[in-house]
């Protein structure tokens, strides 16, 4: 058979042409599962007490990846009440800068109520649901005060008990409710027109009590001490 050496040459130049696949290694097995692993999922940069915080929900858009939000409770019941944070007073200006901290609850507004006494509150303006620090205006020196917050949505609005609720001073502990006590102390100025006031009317009554001195021993005349005895010269 002539032609079979050249078959056969065919035959081998063919299959060295041919691409020989390349095996399937366990690390790239290994690669290729890891890729698919989705990343684990963080907390949100979202503070309740911040001032100006943006909602969860928008850092959950804008972020890379989603980010976990605080549990809420139903929007179709109204919110938990806030809690108070720290409250500055400025007795110079009859000013105080109230913060509070948002509950875990959907909230479209906040404002401040102002007791002074036992009377009726004073309602202060609306505020959106990014705000946690208002001030308060126009208090009075010596003057002790309630101040609570209120949080609202479209269900309703927060518990708000006014003066008659428990631990307004924190005798019992920190402040964990929405209302909190508040003295605004005498204004220095105030304590120094006092003191002034004082030392003029002591000065006033010591001169007084020293012109009434003298004219008595003008009216009267001094006592005259006894002449010494010379009996005994």
């Amino acid at each position: 058979m002539p032609r079979s050496p050249c078959l056969l040459w065919l035959l081998a130049v063919t299959f060295s042409l041919v691409p020989r696949t390349q095996p399937l290694m366990a690390g790239d097995l290994e690669g290729d599962e890891q890729d698919e692993t989705p990343l684990p999922a963080v907390p949100c940069d979202y503070d309740h007490c911040r001032h100006l915080q943006v909602p969860c929900q928008e850092l959950q858009r804008a972020g890379p990846a989603a980010c976990l939000c605080p549990s809420l409770s139903s929007a179709l019941q109204p919110p938990h009440p806030p809690r108070l944070g720290e409250v500055r007073v400025e007795a110079e200006t009859g000013r105080a800068e109230v913060h509070w901290c948002a509950p875990s609850s959907p909230v479209h507004q906040y404002w401040l109520l102002l007791w002074e006494g036992s009377g009726a509150p004073q309602k202060g303006p609306s505020f959106n649901s990014t705000v946690r620090r208002s001030e308060l205006k126009g208090l009075k020196p010596g003057v002790a005060y309630v101040v609570c917050v209120v949080a609202a949505n479209d269900a309703g609005e927060s518990h708000a008990p006014g003066p008659g609720a428990e631990g307004l001073d924190g005798a019992e502990g920190p402040n964990l409710g929405p209302c909190g006590r508040l003295t605004v102390p005498p204004r220095p100025l105030t304590l120094l027109h006092a003191a002034v006031g004082v030392g003029s009317a002591l000065a006033l009554l010591s001169c007084s009590a020293l012109v009434w001195h003298f004219c008595l021993r003008q009216r009267w005349g001094c006592p005259r001490r006894g002449r010494p005895s010379h009996a005994g010269l």
